[in-house]
């Protein structure tokens, strides 16, 4: 069904929305306002492109700092709003609120929202990354996954590390019952674990990161756990602005390109970013994220969340079997991907 897209105004409304909902994002360029000039993209008008950053996606953060599509997309007239996501949740409530035509999730979180009618699509694949694992403190007494009965874990719902706690906790015969898991936002959930309210925290890069320098314990890793990096965007946005969704994944193959050549360059992007020395970004960026990998959402993607959709059942998350399986059937879109042309997207001045 043929929906409108919403008016700049309505689109203000709904970014101020997902700022106030999320908290911790931010909000970098000006709002076109009433009166800008538009351009014809794809069919339809279109001013602005609302997209995410996220320290967990790498290109994001190298896309934003080159300021490709600012130079590629002002000769027609788009203004370009870059909004953080905190977390895979934060940004998949900005997708369903339509603050962000674009935005940056883990697989699982992305099918958990399309299971559950959130109507996005991935369409690309900005990462392979090891990004999940189980911490705790060296004091704590917890050496395994099986330590975990009767304790607290921290875990933020709805992203990567949640959904990497709850395969450990099956993997180890550990009912999620026998566990207290606390929901907070990946960051909340480190100082927690830090000041003794938690006893593990299911983390995140890079806080996980800059966690291990400070003396935590990574005591349970698996990378086939950890599912892979989603760029997704709204179905409004891809049938309203095919040409300009196109632009952003020639960005992000240019930006896959760029930072396999620049791996140091991209590490010390994400420190100034997050904050964090450029030790742990090169520890996240070249020892724990795949970039060289197939961009397509395809058959590997289906196969790791074949296996996470019916725990999502197990636990609540969604209701039923069916809206996973539905969810998988049209989750996934590879033709911007297939179409993708790094060298059409200017470099900027």
């Amino acid at each position: 069904m043929n929906r409108t897209r919403p008016s700049s105004i309505s689109r203000r409304a709904a970014l101020g929305m997902a700022l106030a909902v999320t908290g911790g994002l931010t909000l970098t360029g000006c709002l076109a306002g009433e009166n800008a000039a538009s351009t014809d993209v794809g069919g339809a008008t279109a001013t602005e492109l609302n997209i995410d950053f996220a320290t967990y996606n790498p290109l994001s953060l190298v896309i934003k700092d080159q300021g490709w599509l600012e130079a590629d997309l002002e000769d027609e007239g788009v203004t370009v709003n870059w909004i953080q996501s905190a977390g895979s949740n934060k940004a998949n409530e900005a997708l369903r609120a339509g603050a962000v035509d674009v935005g940056s999730t883990a697989g699982s979180a992305a099918l958990l929202a399309r299971s559950n009618g959130s109507p996005i699509k991935a369409i690309d694949i900005y990462s392979q990354p090891e990004w999940s694992a189980l911490v705790t403190t060296p004091d704590s007494g917890i050496t395994s996954v099986e330590d975990l009965r009767g304790k607290s874990v921290a875990a933020t719902k709805g992203t990567d590390p949640y959904f990497f706690l709850l395969q450990a906790l099956e993997s180890a015969g550990i009912d999620q019952s026998e566990v207290t898991v606390q929901n907070l936002q990946h960051a909340d959930g480190w100082a927690a674990l830090n000041n003794g309210s938690v006893d593990a925290w299911s983390g995140l890069d890079p806080i996980m990161a800059s966690a291990e320098q400070d003396g935590a314990e990574l005591f349970f890793r698996n990378i086939d756990f950890n599912t892979y990096g989603f760029l997704n965007a709204t179905e409004d946005f891809l049938t309203e602005s095919p040409e300009l969704a196109q632009t952003v994944v020639n960005a992000y193959e240019k930006a896959r390109a760029w930072a396999k050549e620049n791996p140091e360059e991209t590490a010390q992007i994400l420190a100034d970013v997050a904050g964090i020395e450029v030790e742990l970004a090169n520890a996240v960026i070249i020892e724990r994220t795949n970039l060289d990998v197939d961009p397509a959402p395809g058959e590997a993607q289906r196969a790791v969340l074949e296996k996470i959709g019916p725990v999502f059942v197990e636990t609540g998350d969604v209701s039923s079997q069916e809206q996973i399986d539905e969810a998988l059937a049209s989750l996934f879109d590879d033709s911007f991907v297939t179409n993708a042309d790094p060298d059409a997207i200017q470099a900027s001045s």
